[in-house]
């Protein structure tokens, strides 16, 4: 009798880890894209308030790119060091000071405060598939599914709602921005619970597991899911800065161009959520790969010869499919390419900094041969391009096989 009473208080501790665990998740994934999101709208009205130079502004959206760059390489060593649940906590410490103190009216302050936010979105961009990989071994695919739909969604809910509470609920930029403050507040704490649940566990596990088996960057295979990453954050962030004005040329009005930039968000989050479940189903993910970036070589062909409303539709579609797919099966690449939850986070330490590195330097690439030509037409070529090299890439990428073997 009383081994079935010790066994139905395992079973519901360990449902109450579970939950616990994809509650504390969710909300991280809440908070990886709000508080970069949020900005873009508003951002003529700090200009204008701040009375910055047009080049100030372009840094305010560049600085957390560049904080992602420097950070996730570095972000798994930290952990090892101090553990993995407590750099989670200190990274959602600095995303809520550097959301606080970039809201007041201080040049200094604002620069400062999205450093800070940079530097925590990438404590946790690196640490978060190291914790699916550890906490949910069984169900990556589908967490890494749960966990890119729930940061689309969030990215997409604060790129709409930012300006409405700015201008047309009076909040102005600051409380805009600062709303947003409160699901990271949420995340600090649970996780702060999190971590001092976590004290209890044997550091001998820690050292047992922690063995050091090269250097990251000598694996072939950790270089091929890295440079998926980092070409399809490349393409995505091409997209979002230039997508409106690449229709705009070809004659779309304004107000159309901001929809179709919206929906080319709002359209991928199915299949965010989709393709890693299928992924995890299948011994490889090539088929994935050459299937998903061949709807994007056949949207951006539709985008060079728009002549309908329905064409333009369709292509913006197969866009937002084929970007939100590639980003959500980058993010499962780094569950299953590593071991265990240690080589998960170097492997997406190294490929987040590299993906963050071509993502910052993809748009200014792009505006500056649309500067030389005064066409999109190179542009969209040298999108196509790139496209096939991700192809190439995640052949390589989506082999059975991990970074170490």
């Amino acid at each position: 009798m009383m081994e079935e009473i010790t066994l139905q208080e395992t079973r519901s501790d360990n449902r109450s880890q579970t939950i616990l665990f994809m509650m504390s998740i969710i909300l991280v994934a809440f908070n990886l894209r709000p508080a970069i999101t949020s900005v873009g709208p508003v951002i003529g009205l700090i200009r204008d308030d701040l009375q910055l130079e047009n080049w100030n502004v372009a840094f305010i959206m560049s600085l957390p790119l560049i904080a992602f760059a420097i950070l996730s390489p570095l972000t798994a060593s930290i952990a090892k060091k101090i553990s993995t649940e407590l750099t989670l906590v200190i990274g959602l410490a600095l995303l809520v000071f550097g959301m606080t103190i970039r809201t007041f009216p201080m040049n200094f302050l604002l620069f400062f405060g999205t450093l800070c936010v940079g530097l925590g979105i990438a404590v946790c961009n690196v640490l978060l598939p190291s914790i699916i990989k550890d906490r949910f071994p069984l169900k990556v695919g589908l967490m890494t599914g749960l966990h890119t739909t729930c940061m689309g969604l969030m990215a997409t809910t604060a790129s709409a709602l930012s300006l409405p509470l700015a201008d047309g609920a009076g909040f102005g930029w600051q409380w805009s921005m600062y709303i947003w403050v409160i699901p990271a507040v949420l995340a600090f704490f649970i996780w702060l619970y999190i971590w001092r649940k976590a004290q209890s566990r044997k550091s001998q596990d820690l050292q047992v597991t922690m063995k050091e088996e090269g250097s990251i960057f000598k694996s072939k295979l950790a270089w091929a899911v890295a440079c998926f990453m980092g070409l399809q954050s490349m393409i995505f962030y091409v997209t979002i800065s230039w997508l409106p004005e690449i229709l705009m040329d070809r004659g779309i009005p304004a107000y159309e161009a901001g929809y179709m930039l919206s929906y080319f968000q709002l359209v991928g989050l199915p299949v965010s959520f989709i393709v890693p479940v299928i992924a995890s189903r299948l011994k490889t993910q090539r088929i994935i790969v050459y299937v998903v970036n061949s709807g994007f070589l056949l949207g951006i062909i539709l985008l060079m010869n728009v002549e309908s409303l329905g064409m333009l539709t369709l292509a913006v579609t197969l866009l937002g499919f084929s970007s939100s797919s590639n980003f959500s099966l980058a993010l499962a690449f780094l569950s299953f390419r590593a071991k265990d939850r240690f080589d998960a986070a170097r492997l997406s330490g190294m490929a987040q900094s590299i993906g963050y590195g071509l993502a910052a330097i993809g748009p200014v690439m792009l505006g500056y041969m649309y500067d030389l030509t005064l066409s999109w037409t190179m542009p969209l070529y040298t999108l196509m391009i790139v496209t096939l090299f991700i192809m190439v890439f995640g052949t390589f990428a989506g082999q059975n096989k991990h970074v170490f073997d």
